[in-house]
């Protein structure tokens, strides 16, 4: 292993001084010098040349950009995300959220960055033209990124000019391999431990890192949720039937006769249900998702209807359902692309939630970015699949996210 930096020997000492809780965060990563420029590798800090050029002020806040990309584990989450998107994952716009997040904190927290330099409040109010109020709460990276590549036209302009105006440089790689299933465990213990070091109340991150929404956490995969709420649904479980006793019931019937006694009142019995699951899935196409979005939510379906023998029904829709395919496992590509998308509606769950009614499903699947009226609940599990940033909080059913 590489010898500690010693070109951020300086800032380390400095932090352990005037930040408690960043220095240590510092203590869990590798931190070496490299012949070139400075930037995150997994959980490695590569320390670039031009570092020791830097005022010590500006060492340190870009030191701790850095250990903040180690500890709330950006480069493995880039790399979760590539997985899950494929082709379409954009590094250098999630780069982006997570550079705008990290420095945030630094700002907040009285640490000087290199100038100019890339903000969450900034990037809210020049490029998403959001609202910046609670802005740490309320974003993370995942959120921050789906919003930014969903951008339409004017928006990715203004994205492209906010980069070019903050010299906007990738400065985290992945490893491409898949992390250690504790290690958002490990990293969630070594905040905590930090934001409780002696002299980090109130002072540098510890005065900001606990209200910050992207923290690590220990999350069970959508997939594996999707799956779970697909089987439970699915499951063929008895019901009561009037049309067969109890066998007990006989038995107490048949003891009534021969003892001439009075007879016992009736009790159903349990009946197989013999009904055909059936899945229906609601994909949006309104103008309110992207591209990429779409592709995604096509993805998504095509994945669905191999993995499950039920009847699967595609139901294309905006503020009306306009293509209705039933889905078999060979011909699952050409009936999601045979459909004349239309990309210029709004949206409304209303008639789409209709059209379920009458298919009579076990469960709905949503792919939608939750942008329209919901209507009232049906007589079904529904869960929202959702890959962006949205606020919306439907009155039922169960929410997941994609991003993570």
């Amino acid at each position: 292993m590489p010898p500690r930096s010693t070109r951020a020997a300086q800032a380390l000492v400095n932090l352990a001084e005037n930040d408690p809780a960043l220095a240590s965060l510092a203590l869990w990563c590798d931190i070496h010098d490299a012949p070139d420029e400075t930037r995150t590798r997994g959980q490695t800090i590569l320390i670039g040349e031009g570092f020791a050029a830097l005022p010590l002020r500006e060492q340190i806040g870009l030191l701790g950009h850095h250990i903040l990309h180690v500890a709330l584990r950006h480069a493995a989450r880039m790399d979760g995300m590539r997985r899950r998107l494929g082709k379409s994952f954009a590094d250098q716009t999630y780069n982006l959220a997570t550079d705008a997040l990290v420095n945030e904190v630094l700002e907040r927290a009285g640490h000087a960055l290199p100038r100019p330099a890339i903000t969450l409040t900034t990037l809210l109010s020049e490029v998403l033209q959001q609202d910046t109020e609670h802005a740490l709460g309320r974003w993370d990276a995942e959120r921050l990124y789906m919003a930014l590549v969903n951008l339409d036209g004017s928006g990715r302009t203004r994205r492209e000019a906010y980069e070019r105006k903050a010299a906007f440089r990738p400065d985290i790689e992945g490893e491409g391999q898949e992390e250690a299933n504790d290690a958002a465990a490990a990293w969630q213990i070594q905040i905590t431990q930090a934001l409780q070091a002696p002299g980090a109340s109130g002072r540098g991150i510890g005065a900001v890192l606990g209200r910050v929404l992207d923290l690590p956490r220990v999350e069970t995969p959508w997939e594996v949720h999707l799956r779970r709420l697909l089987a439970k649904a699915m499951v063929d479980t008895p019901r009561q039937s009037y049309r067969r006793p109890r066998s007990g019931w006989i038995a107490a019937e048949a003891e009534a006769r021969l003892s001439q006694g009075p007879t016992p009142v009736f009790e159903p019995g349990q009946a197989r249900n013999r009904k055909r699951p059936r899945i229906v899935i609601g994909l949006d196409s309104s103008g309110s998702v992207s591209d990429l979005v779409l592709s995604l939510f096509v993805a998504e379906v095509a994945g669905i209807a191999r993995r499950s023998g039920a009847e699967t029904h595609l139901l294309y829709f905006d503020e009306t359902v306009y293509h209705h395919a039933v889905l078999s496992a060979g011909q699952c590509e050409n009936a999601l692309t045979s459909a004349d998308v239309r990309r210029d509606g709004g949206t409304s769950f209303h008639d789409v939630m209709d059209e379920a009614r009458r298919i009579d499903p076990s469960i709905v699947v949503i792919l939608t970015d939750l942008d329209g009226p919901f209507g009232p609940p049906p007589p079904f599990d529904v869960v929202w699949a959702t890959p962006c940033a949205s606020w919306s909080v439907p009155p039922f059913g169960k929410v997941l996210s994609l991003a993570r």
